[in-house]
């Protein structure tokens, strides 16, 4: 179960950051259309952005390397959880509604139990 949760993470992570980045979902904070647009919405730099983006994106990477190189399995997911954590909070801060939060709080919730499983 823990790769399976792994595997979703990792996708879920590429997916946002890759694929749907410059898309407008019902999960961006405030009211921004892309992820830019959300970090602006939260109040933080476009640098922030990009250095979270490569965080992501990194930890992602490491989190489906982790299948062959398990060693590399928590010190991802507990970025993950860290990253994930700032999330929820910036939602809660630009005070958006919980269904916008959502799905960093389960990834938040995903990236813990495969940092417990890795340990």
């Amino acid at each position: 179960m823990t790769l399976i949760a792994q595997l979703i993470i990792a996708f879920g992570l590429l997916n946002v950051w890759i694929v749907r980045a410059k898309k407008q979902t019902a999960y961006r904070g405030g009211c921004a259309t892309t992820i830019i647009e959300e970090f602006k919405e939260y109040g933080l730099p476009v640098w922030f952005c990009y250095l979270i983006g490569f965080l992501k994106i990194s930890s992602a990477l490491m989190l489906i390397l982790g299948i062959w190189i398990p060693s590399l399995v928590q010190p991802a997911s507990g970025l993950v959880s860290v990253l994930m954590l700032g999330a929820v909070s910036m939602h809660a801060k630009i005070k958006d509604p919980i269904q916008k939060a959502l799905p960093a709080g389960l990834m938040l919730l995903l990236s813990l139990y495969v940092l417990c499983g890795s340990l």
